[in-house]
């Protein structure tokens, strides 16, 4: 499951975590609502109506129309429909824990390779060299160029071998580099398949690139 997918399906379960929202829905599954109808049938304040009719309304489970000065609501069946078929599935959920223990490996690397934030060696593993490059990698600005001065003072906050450390970034695929100037990869109009493009900016599209980061070392650096 993607990140944004991930984030929807969060927001849906918090805005049902709650046993009052949990009624508004059984309600407006019957049909249409106002707040003050709301209010009554739950014995609750209609400000209070309001706010949890916001949670469930950012969360994509009810629409809102007004009539007048009358807001009615009702439960977006389409939207609630869409949501299990493409998120809520047992397969989907069940990926939820998909990079638990690559994560758990990436801190146990991490936390033996560094005191602090100065990286003790460069691991000979290529496997751990590559969780110090992701995080190396996350010390450097979205979308800034870098002179290979300002790069490699950067560097050596974390590591005296800016020169290896600098070679590996751009060798591995984290980072681009023209006429002494460094930058991050850039997640922009990156291909998706044989036919479709994807446009992802910002840490998405970094995060995606790296993912797809094409790998220029050669076996023998390996």
């Amino acid at each position: 499951m993607g990140e944004e997918e991930q984030q929807i399906a969060l927001q849906f379960f918090r805005a049902l975590a709650d046993e009052s929202r949990l009624k508004i829905v059984g309600l407006l599954a019957n049909g249409e609502r106002s707040v003050d109808e709301l209010a009554d049938a739950l014995r609750l304040k209609a400000p209070t109506v309001s706010h949890h009719l916001t949670k469930l309304r950012e969360a994509g489970l009810v629409r809102m129309r007004a009539e007048g000065t009358v807001h009615w609501y009702r439960l977006d069946s389409d939207a609630l429909r869409q949501m299990s078929r493409e998120i809520l599935t047992p397969e989907r959920i069940a990926s939820l824990a998909d990079n638990m223990e690559g994560d758990a490996y990436e801190r146990k690397v991490l936390q033996q390779a560094f005191e602090g934030e100065r990286l003790k060696q460069i691991p000979v593993s290529r496997k751990k060299r590559d969780v110090i490059l992701n995080w190396l990698a996350g010390r450097f600005e979205i979308g800034k160029r870098y002179p290979e001065k300002e790069l490699n003072a950067i560097i050596k906050r974390h590591h005296e071998d800016s020169a290896t450390l600098r070679r590996e970034l751009i060798n591995g695929g984290w980072m681009e580099r023209e006429e002494g100037v460094y930058w991050l990869v850039d997640g922009a109009q990156q291909p998706h398949g044989e036919t479709e493009a994807v446009c992802l900016v910002g840490e998405e599209g970094v995060r995606w690139r790296i993912a797809h980061r094409v790998d220029r070392r050669t076996a023998a650096d390996q």
